[in-house]
């Protein structure tokens, strides 16, 4: 039996979010359509606000409704500390613990050689323009663990260094509450390189 066409551009435009197979799209979308129409409808509105919205900060590049961000407009950030992520969702991981009180620099993506995309691509330009400010001593690369989060870490920082800046990279190493026995080799042989 074929589904009905909007039936099957809903489970194909479900598809597009990250890890979402045909048949967990299918089961969202029959879900919507049977058990929570105006739960369809409200997410619907939502993301029709969403994209109509919200835009890129002209400062730090996050997701924001206004030109500039709350971020980069509250004057209790430390405007010396420059933190650079991947994506805004980094930048919401980093700002859920607390723990960080400076500013932001979202790339919207990373090096990635064999994808195509290069420093031109994910915003470095933007980057040095705003290390120039005068205001920025300490660039933060937090980038990803991943190959590409290295590459894009060591291209930045050869980069930044150039310009004077003190740059300081993410430390690794074995998460807390955690036993060696399960914790991968390479994470083992990076907490050792980077003990204090």
């Amino acid at each position: 039996m074929a589904q009905p066409a909007a039936l099957a551009q809903l489970v194909e435009s479900l598809r597009r979010l990250p890890g979402v197979g045909v048949r967990s799209a299918s089961r969202m979308a029959f879900h919507l359509l049977q058990h929570d129409p105006q739960g369809a409808r409200t997410l619907a509105q939502a993301l029709t606000e969403a994209v109509d919205r919200v835009q890129n900060c002209q400062r730090c590049h996050t997701f924001t409704e206004a030109p500039v961000c709350a971020t980069c407009l509250d004057p209790k950030r430390d405007a010396s500390l420059l933190c650079v992520v991947e994506t805004p969702s980094d930048q919401s991981a980093m700002e859920r613990t607390a723990a960080y009180r400076g500013l932001y620099y979202v790339l919207q993506g990373r090096i990635s050689p064999l994808d195509g995309v290069g420093p031109g691509d994910i915003g470095v330009a933007g980057l040095m323009e705003r290390v120039a400010d005068g205001l920025v001593r300490e660039v933060i690369l937090a980038t990803n663990f991943t190959g590409e989060g290295e590459a894009t870490a060591h291209v930045l920082a050869q980069a930044l260094k150039t310009r004077g800046l003190q740059v300081t990279r993410l430390a690794r190493g074995v998460p807390a509450g955690s036993e060696l026995e399960y914790v991968d080799l390479g994470t083992i042989a990076h907490a050792l390189a980077d003990r204090r």
